[in-house]
């Protein structure tokens, strides 16, 4: 027979897990919601292309600042009081954006959208660390990453939901209730992303505060009832002598002679903190995020259709969704150290093999820039129709390697830049008859402020863009290869995918949360996400600029030198923390910096 008075503290872990995987959605959501909304609110806010390109980049901007400083602000309101405050300016975001009629306020809540990522990615996994016992800590930073791919799914669902509804109002041929339906479609995906905003702010109130905060700050009856509702008595026990044994090793350090305010470089702190950046670094350094966002344009590159990209990107999506659920299971049974190493090996594996795929047809592309450069009109512009006819005169100028591709299907794909500031082309099949033109614009690239402008590129001037003359970097023509070679590349793809969910995806929170001794965790957590926010920004600055110049098999192969390190530290470096307490994991540190 169970035991009864186990139930409330079941029922509490379970509440508990149930608030962060909210947390969670809202991180998913706050990335995933604006690929939806954006076709209507391009053609229904009259914004130019610059302007929604920062209101899709405000949540980074949001997200960049509030990481930098959620670390402080934890350790200065408290775990609790900072999951509602994200979960509050959550909820605010959306009436300011459903309700928007000017630039300036869809901005403004797309930046408080940012913001409460930010300290959701820093706030919830430190709680969790600080709140779990050691068997469920793993379980529930899964439950956080599982509900975060979620939150992509949800998104993508609420989206398609509303092109079925704006599909059958276009069908009736009237085109001002079309124009008038698109803009109630994108204020409703918003509006409908509202409610688990609202549940998780509710639920931050009915937590309890972290114990180990608690501790800290020398309230240790409230860190014993904390503890108390989410274990046995004498588990919560021996979880208070460790906090107090390791308080008071610091204070026999700090009345020696030691700092009373140690610095996050300590020479015992340094070893965890470079684990945890180097870690954090190394994630983005996968290219996951390139990865998803480009996912489709690979798809087609490597010979899928338009339709099957999609279908390939729905598998895509799914794959990552149920294998996030197969970390979850296994996190606490198999440990943090043993999935990053198989993780990261398949993820080496797999982007090699994709590398090889795309290095087979990449060898054979031509750069018919000088063609595209001669269509450029006196007024900076260009409209380009790609067909088999205007496939051939583009390829003309490149003699014989032009001439081997002739008579074959191909992609086009343009890069350009006005200034410093650099963009790219949808991807163009000649044998799509109804594809249309590739037009590009000085508005389709240059930044519309200088404050999109800095984050587009910090060292491009807007003036000098503003007037500069449209260059055509590369116009990529390149081979479609078969149909079997796009689902074998889709296939090494999804393999890619399910080794992230299963390792760096899961395991990537508990690292940072579990490696940083309590004194340093807040802040220690706010610099290793901003640098590994800085490493994103960076991949994607030189995405395309490396795809449209060697190709997508080079940034392939990039990718699978950087996790070669990322394996390499996760396997020989990273000790194991499953099962151990957080001042457990601390003490061991604590000796190898001696």
């Amino acid at each position: 027979m169970a035991n009864p008075t186990s139930n409330p503290q079941v029922s509490y872990n379970r509440l508990l897990l149930f608030v962060a995987g909210l947390g969670g959605l809202l991180y998913g959501i706050d990335v995933g919601i604006i690929a939806g909304a954006l076709p209507y609110m391009e053609a229904t806010s009259g914004l130019n292309a610059g302007q929604l390109s920062f209101v899709v980049a405000a949540v980074l901007l949001g997200s960049v600042i509030s990481t930098l400083f959620a670390g402080m602000l934890s350790d200065w309101m408290g775990r609790k009081k900072m999951m509602a405050l994200s979960g509050a300016l959550f909820v605010a975001s959306i009436p300011l954006i459903a309700l928007s009629h000017s630039y300036g306020s869809l901005v403004f809540g797309r930046l408080l959208q940012g913001v409460s990522g930010g300290f959701i990615g820093v706030v919830i996994p430190l709680y969790l660390a600080e709140c779990l016992g050691a068997k469920d800590r793993g379980k529930g930073t899964g439950v956080f990453q599982w509900m975060l791919v979620f939150g992509f799914v949800i998104a993508a669902v609420i989206a398609l939901y509303f092109s079925y509804r704006v599909d059958e109002v276009a069908k009736l041929g009237d085109a001002a209730k079309l124009l008038a339906f698109k803009d109630t479609a994108w204020r409703s995906i918003f509006w409908v992303s509202l409610p688990p905003g609202i549940l998780f702010v509710i639920g931050s109130f009915v937590v309890a505060e972290s114990p180990r905060w608690l501790f800290l700050l020398g309230r240790r009856e409230e860190a014993r009832v904390a503890l108390l509702r989410s274990r046995d008595a004498g588990q919560a026990e021996v979880e208070l002598k460790e906090m107090a044994d390791a308080a008071a090793a610091e204070a026999v350090k700090t009345s020696a002679g030691g700092s009373a305010k140690e610095s996050l470089l300590s020479r015992k702190y340094v070893i965890p903190f470079v684990l945890a950046c180097v870690i954090l670094a190394c994630n983005q350094a996968t290219g996951i995020n390139s990865i998803i966002g480009f996912n489709a344009n690979i798809f087609i590159q490597s010979g899928l259709s338009d339709v099957q990209a999609h279908y390939g990107n729905l598998l895509f999506t799914l794959v990552n969704f149920a294998m996030t659920m197969v970390a979850v299971m296994l996190v606490d049974r198999k440990g943090r150290k043993f999935l990053l190493s198989v993780g990261t090996a398949g993820i080496i594996v797999s982007l090699i093999v994709v590398g090889l795929l795309f290095r087979r047809t990449e060898q054979l592309r031509v750069d018919g820039r000088a063609a595209v450069q001669a269509l450029v009109s006196a007024d900076q512009n260009a409209k380009i129709i790609f067909n088999a006819d205007s496939a051939r005169a583009l390829l003309a100028p490149a003699g014989d390697s032009g001439k081997a591709l002739a008579g074959q299907p191909l992609t086009l794909s343009i890069i350009y830049s006005y200034g410093g500031f650099r963009s790219t082309t949808a991807i163009v099949r000649s044998d799509d008859a109804a594809a249309a033109p590739l037009v590009i614009t000085r508005d389709s690239c240059v930044p519309s402020n200088k404050v999109s402008a800095f984050f587009s590129n910090p060292f491009a001037s807007l003036d000098v863009a503003r007037t500069a003359p449209l260059t055509i970097e590369n116009a990529l023509i390149t081979p479609v290869p078969s149909t079997q070679n796009g689902w074998l590349t889709a296939v090494f793809t999804f393999c890619f995918m399910a080794f992230f969910a299963i390792g760096p995806g899961v395991c990537v929170w508990l690292a940072l949360s579990e490696l940083m001794p309590t004194r340093i965790r807040s802040n220690g957590m706010s610099i290793a996400l901003t640098l590994n926010q800085a490493v994103s920004t960076t991949i994607a600055a030189v995405f395309l600029p490396t795809v449209g110049k060697y190709g997508y098999s080079t940034m392939f192969f990039l990718f699978a030198g950087c996790t070669v390190i990322y394996f390499i530290t996760a396997a020989f470096f990273l000790p194991e923390t499953k099962g151990k307490t957080l001042e457990e994991i601390e003490a061991a540190f604590e000796k190898t910096a001696h």
